[in-house]
């Protein structure tokens, strides 16, 4: 127990503590083992890669499998060697998880020499035999590598008779978006695999088949036919790249898709439509905006305004003077569409800071010219507003064109920031003040004078690295480290230890007004999450609240007390990134950068692999989950109760 709740105090703080880290590793219970060798890795320092090495070859393999993902988060060079030992020492045929884990090790470590392992490991096997399941994995990992991964390869790959392999290297070369990969892709469009199929239209765009120099309409005609496919993920992804294309010939295609049973269909058809554009697109969009459900009428009046801005200002008139301010939010990701700079900035004046800062947000995109004096007076106006997100992004426009006499009241929005319920304005200022300092030496002076030598060392974790990352100063003054406040014990004794004895892991309900979903939650890979979120549902906090987040074949996301995606719980979580992939149904915390977990998190629609060891996994779905699919944007939550 003692050791349990040391590493997670050590992981929990990014401290690097060689003593503990050494217990833990040494401990003889595996389960013990493997939460040291996560924490090794989690904590970030290049020092443990010489105690997570030996761990490679742990009497257990989930210990063994652990300290290879932990050196893939180190991302240090030095463990390349070792990882490919790991995985050249087993024959093809008895890979298993340390081997896998080792290759995504590799390819997260990448550089030259994670690069030139991979594929090592890739030219082991030949795309016309039995491919083991390490060159497998490695074939699903390569797009970490960039403009270092084997392009060649992956093509061959492409053509392999079996259909996860096929799917694999479709899938990688998807996510690279290399000119050499299009003729690949547009072939994969017609693979008899559905997986293979949705993988390749995921990766076209219009732009890289400009910049393979093939023909636009020859790729349109290609994803016509998918458009009908009966799976509506091949459906969303299709539409996805028909919108890259601006093909007004295909509205004719696109447009009944609009009234698709399904509504993420119903939602990328709609997005497809305003990408097009043209006058048939803003015609079919028209008849949409009278839809009951609030996603699909959210999607064509803003679909509208990019399709026609005339039609959708007009449009969105109503909605700007609508009761709810949902709608009024909704106006202003119209105008914005739209590029409605008056009508954005009638918006500053809404009643509700949800509004204004959407507004704000729209203003910030449009107005392009950095120096624009009206917009960055309202900026400074707005500083003082009592809407913590409306703060933030007026912070953000002042960062764009750093100015010393803004120092003062940076600084005062800072204090302001203080009683947040989330910690955006503050990170705003400091972000903003940095840029001034960096302007030269009269700006580092006043920030150092008017700024750090009068606010207390700042309280969060976020603030004081953000501060020390950007300027020097604050680095000296405040210093880096951070810990928790929460109970390290206690999250030992009722999660982290019940999880590494086999116990029954908790389960959680969320009523919809789609239907019930139950999640298995993961107090073994994040039980710092896993007790928070717990906390949260214990106290009834998520009822009541809707899913302000929803992206077709993607995720639903929720957890925002205001509803408009700023909202948390009033603090923050550090990442508990673990082994646990992104498939259908895999809940994770959802974040703004490192470390800016709270209690938004999303549940995935399909498989993510892009997602895996970068946001922390710490439940999933089980049983019955056709209810996912059903859930649009604005949907209610019920209830989450355990």
């Amino acid at each position: 127990m003692t050791v349990l709740a040391q590493l997670l105090a050590a992981s929990d703080a990014r401290r690097f503590d060689g003593a503990v880290l050494r217990e833990g590793l040494q401990h003889p219970d595996p389960g013990v083992r493997r939460q040291a060798t996560l924490a090794a890795g989690r904590i970030g320092d290049p020092a443990a890669v010489n105690l997570l090495v030996p761990v490679l070859a742990d009497s257990t393999m989930v210990v063994r499998a652990a300290a290879a993902f932990a050196l893939g988060l180190l991302k240090d060079t030095l463990a390349v060697d070792p990882l490919l030992a790991t995985v050249r020492g087993r024959a093809p045929d008895q890979q298993d998880l340390p081997q896998l884990e080792a290759v995504t090790a590799l390819a997260k470590i990448g550089r030259t020499a994670g690069a030139r392992a991979l594929t090592v490991i890739l030219e082991s096997a030949s795309p016309g035999g039995d491919v083991p399941p390490a060159p497998s994995r490695a074939l699903l990992e390569a797009w970490r590598l960039g403009r270092r991964a084997p392009i060649a390869t992956l093509i061959r790959f492409a053509d392999a008779p079996d259909a996860l392999v096929r799917q694999r290297a479709v899938y990688s070369l998807a996510r690279l978006r290399t000119p050499a990969a299009v003729p690949t892709l547009i072939a994969a469009l017609q693979d008899r695999d559905p997986t293979v199929r949705e993988a390749a239209a995921r990766g076209i765009t219009g732009s890289l088949v400009d910049s393979a120099k093939a023909d636009r309409r020859a790729l349109g005609a290609r994803l016509q036919p998918l458009l009908q496919d009966r799976e509506p993920h091949m459906r969303i992804n299709a539409l996805r790249a028909v919108a890259s294309l601006r093909d007004t010939t295909l509205v004719g295609a696109v447009a009944p898709l609009a009234s698709d049973a399904d509504v993420g269909v119903a939602v990328q058809a709609e997005t497809t439509l305003g990408a097009i554009g043209g006058t048939a697109a803003a015609q079919a969009l028209q008849a949409r905006l009278t839809s009951q459900v609030f996603a699909l009428r959210r999607q064509a009046l803003i679909g509208l305004a990019q399709a026609d801005s005339a039609a959708g200002v007009a449009a969105a008139a109503t909605a700007a003077g609508d009761p709810d301010w949902r709608w009024r939010s909704v106006a202003a990701e119209a105008y914005d569409a739209a590029g409605s700079r008056v009508r954005l900035e009638a918006l500053l004046a809404d009643p509700d800071g949800r509004v204004v800062a959407r507004a704000l947000q729209g203003l910030q995109r449009i107005v392009t010219d950095s120096g624009d004096a009206a917009l960055s007076g309202r900026a400074r106006e707005l500083l003082a507003h009592a809407d913590p997100a409306v703060r933030s992004v007026a912070a953000d426009l002042l960062t764009r064109h750093p100015d010393l006499d803004d120092v003062d009241r940076l600084a005062q929005a800072y204090a302001r920031a203080a009683g947040d319920p989330f910690d955006d304005a503050r990170l705003s200022a400091v972000a903003a003040l940095a840029a001034i300092a960096r302007g030269g030496v009269a700006g580092r002076l006043r920030v150092a004078n008017q700024f750090l030598a009068r606010v207390p060392k700042a309280d969060d974790y976020l603030v004081r690295r953000l501060a020390a990352d950007t300027f020097p100063d604050a680095a000296e003054a405040w210093g880096v480290r951070g810990g928790g406040d929460a109970d390290y014990r206690d999250v030992a004794r009722r999660y982290l230890l019940p999880a590494i004895s086999g116990r029954p892991a908790p389960q959680v309900t969320i009523d919809t007004d789609r239907g019930s979903l139950t999640v298995e939650l993961l107090p073994g890979e994040a039980p710092l999450t896993v007790a928070a979120f717990l906390a949260l549902v214990d106290r009834r906090f998520f009822d009541g609240f809707r899913w302000h987040r929803v992206v077709p074949n993607f995720v639903v996301q929720d957890g925002d007390p205001r509803g408009d995606g700023w909202g948390g719980p009033g603090f923050v979580l550090r990442d508990e990134v673990n082994p646990v992939r992104y498939e259908t149904g895999t809940m994770g915390m959802a974040l703004s950068g490192p470390d800016t977990g709270g209690s938004q998190y999303f549940i995935t629609h399909s498989p993510q692999p892009h997602l895996d060891g970068i946001y922390t996994v710490f439940g999933r779905v089980v049983g019955d989950a056709r209810v996912l699919q059903l859930i649009a944007q604005g949907d209610r939550i019920r209830s989450i109760h355990r």
